[in-house]
């Protein structure tokens, strides 16, 4: 526990920022597969 206490800022910081990127990316991949299926079953307007 000392060593997360002692960690600097920017560092915290980073890896919040990372772990934000991949939840944002991991959505936005899942979004285009699912437009893709949609397409491909012909349910595009």
């Amino acid at each position: 526990m000392s060593r997360l206490m002692k960690s600097p800022l920017a560092g915290r910081l980073g890896w919040l920022l990372a772990l934000w990127a991949a939840g944002v990316g991991t959505v936005f991949v899942f979004a285009c597969l699912m437009r893709l299926l949609m397409r491909a079953a012909g349910l595009s307007s």
